[in-house]
């Protein structure tokens, strides 16, 4: 009997991202997205998150050398022609970028940007256009007359509504969310992520989406995948990595942000010193080890690739699958005790 295997909306195998300055900002990144499936990317700034959600649609500045697959239904995006490209962009794959502000045109009324990828895709009438426009408005809870006003008539909430709408707008398959909800408040910012899971939902989209709020993400999203110095050093179930990461930056991810309830990370909230690697003069061995409070001798020279930290869960460390050492001094002395009976 013959068996068929389900094919992945989106697959990243071995991603290279490469400036032409030389800054290694993605190294070797996989990852994997059904549709339905929200994906969290986290990290600080710097770590590679921006980088790899504009590769994913080939929206990287001229000059930048990017290597292994990015597979959209199959299809490899680094490989298309152009005009393949153009057509995916919307149809097959939207984003939606941080700061609506920085993303509308300020001269333009938002009903005309939300229409025109329907008249240049969807090849539509313009009353066509424009009553799909006034759908997706209503559909992001704003009402279809908002369409005549100009961008800075609308709240930040309202604005990034839109976003969502235009990213909507020619019904694609993958929506990738880069830090939609930094810049709004916190009333507005669980209006549109309510938003957001409500969509994906009910049209079987698949979310990718990037913060740097583990919080954020792991009330969000399925799977997170945490992100330093270009790498993922840590993946797994959302709801597990936020509450136990096993990665040591995971971990610091995790304890800088305080918990309702817990006095402890309340009043001693944990940072992590420092800063992420320049992505151009990267240290030797694991990267994340000059910041590391539990790194060994062999951190410093030998790269840590990912390992099984349980089911369905990988992080990339040498103390992720060790045999724990005795610490205690009682547990040192019997061990010694045992070595010298039996010898």
């Amino acid at each position: 009997m013959s068996t068929t295997t389900k094919q992945r909306l989106l697959e990243v195998r071995n991603l290279e991202v490469t400036y032409a300055s030389g800054a290694a900002a993605v190294r070797g990144v996989d990852l994997s997205l059904d549709a339905g499936q929200k994906l969290g990317i986290a990290g600080e700034s710097g770590c590679g998150k921006s980088t790899l959600a504009l590769a994913l649609l080939r929206l990287l500045p001229a000059g930048t050398r990017t290597s292994g697959e990015i597979l959209l239904d199959g299809e490899d995006v680094l490989r298309m022609k152009w005009g393949r490209v153009r057509a995916v962009r919307w149809a097959g794959a939207s984003i939606v970028f941080q700061g609506a502000m920085h993303s509308l045109n300020a001269v333009h009324r938002i009903g005309d940007q939300i229409a025109e990828p329907i008249l240049l895709h969807r090849k539509a009438t313009p009353a066509g256009a424009k009553k799909k426009t006034g759908e997706l408005l209503e559909h992001v809870g704003l009402p279809a007359a908002r369409a005549d006003a100009y961008p800075h008539e609308l709240s930040g909430g309202q604005r990034q509504r839109v976003m969502i709408a235009m990213a909507l707008a020619c019904d694609p398959r993958l929506v990738i969310a880069d830090e939609p909800t930094t810049a709004l408040d916190v009333m507005i910012q669980a209006q549109i992520l309510r938003l957001i899971e409500q969509l994906v939902s009910e049209q079987e989209l698949g979310l990718v989406m990037i913060s740097h709020d583990l919080a954020v993400l792991a009330d969000t999203c399925d799977r997170l995948a945490v992100m330093y110095a270009g790498r993922v050093v840590e993946e797994g179930p959302a709801r597990q990595v936020y509450d136990d990461a096993r990665h040591p930056y995971g971990k610091a991810l995790s304890a800088a942000f305080p918990r309702i309830g817990d006095t402890a990370s309340r009043f001693a909230p944990r940072g992590l010193p420092g800063d992420p690697p320049d992505p151009s003069a990267l240290p030797t061995g694991c990267t994340f080890h000059p910041r590391c409070a539990v790194a060994l001798d062999a951190c410093v020279t030998q790269d840590q690739a990912l390992r099984d930290a349980g089911t369905g869960r990988w992080a990339a460390c040498v103390h992720v699958g060790a045999p724990a050492a005795p610490t205690a001094p009682e547990a040192t002395g019997e061990a010694e005790e045992a070595r010298s009976s039996t010898s």
